[in-house]
């Protein structure tokens, strides 16, 4: 089988070297390539990419046009059987992830795509061994996880009108709409840099997150939902918003809901234009899926 592996980055040099690093003896194998699709960095990037990994293929925008764009060209031009996207600061603690992912592949032909075992830490943690086995999820995180490219062929590409967050739920349901699975597969397993604390108090960029991921679920349930069903879980998602924000005194949620509820009306017509509702059988069957494994802490 042929491997892809495709980064996405945008002004994190330092973390995408780093990853790199560690992915680069992977290039031993000439069945392996990896590109790294620059969004317009300017701390230079692109130079040092070029000047350190010279078998790395690297692509650019000039100006940024967003991740999705990014992955959906590496995505929808790989000649490979496989394509592994990380995010530039993620990478594989598992040895031989490769072949692990080769070999379920081969064993499990409904499976469109690998969702990885994440670990969200500065640091390794010292225990990596885990109980999980492999099953069946709703989604799959898009720090780290591995295409068959004909599940990707069968489905429409990312919606680059998401601009972030929601677009692993959208692929997902169209896969399991086309008759595919996502797969948990906790024997790849992939250390994904951040400090989730940290993360947590940071609110420079609180306001436009808080409204992009909640208008992504909003999307979803439009694009996908019987209507009826839609309907109901877009008001209780609303409901729930404001028991346990707004009537909690945390106004803070009040805008970016406001802008949430706002977007959902401009891209109405793209709603309507893009929407693939299932049947009530197959909501059914969607929802008795486990929920996507998005953590994972070292197990005691």
């Amino acid at each position: 089988m042929k491997f892809a592996i495709h980064i996405a980055t945008k002004n994190r040099k330092d973390d995408l070297l780093f990853t790199l690093e560690q992915v680069y003896p992977l290039l031993e194998n000439p069945e392996v390539t990896c590109v790294v699709f620059d969004d317009g960095s300017n701390d230079g990037t692109a130079d040092a990419v070029r000047q350190q990994f010279p078998k790395i293929q690297l692509l650019q925008n000039t100006t940024s046009r967003g991740y999705l764009y990014c992955r959906n060209v590496m995505l929808n031009e790989t000649l490979a059987d496989i394509a592994i996207s990380l995010d530039d600061d993620a990478h594989f603690l598992s040895e031989n992830p490769l072949e692990t992912i080769a070999e379920f592949f081969t064993e499990n032909q409904k499976c469109g795509l690998i969702a990885f075992r994440i670990n969200w830490s500065k640091t390794a943690p010292e225990q990596t061994v885990t109980t999980e086995v492999s099953h069946p999820v709703k989604s799959y995180v898009g720090c780290g996880h591995a295409w068959r490219m004909n599940a990707w062929r069968s489905i429409p590409s990312y919606p680059e009108w998401f601009e972030f967050y929601g677009e692993e739920t959208f692929a997902s349901l169209h896969l399991f709409k086309n008759h595919w699975e996502v797969q948990y597969v906790p024997e790849v397993f992939v250390l994904h840099r951040v400090d989730l604390k940290l993360r947590k108090t940071q609110t420079k960029d609180f306001t436009l997150r808080y409204r992009r991921g909640l208008r992504a679920g909003w999307f979803a349930i439009f694009l996908f939902y019987p209507t009826a069903k839609a309907i109901h879980f877009f008001l209780y998602s609303l409901w729930m918003q404001c028991k346990t924000k707004i009537f909690k005194g945390q106004f803070k949620v009040l805008l970016p809901i406001l802008g949430a509820l706002w977007d959902l009306i401009v891209f109405s017509p793209m709603i309507r234009k893009n929407r693939t509702a299932f049947t009530t059988r197959e909501f059914s069957d969607y929802a008795k899926l486990k929920e996507p494994k998005i953590y994972w802490k070292p197990e005691k």
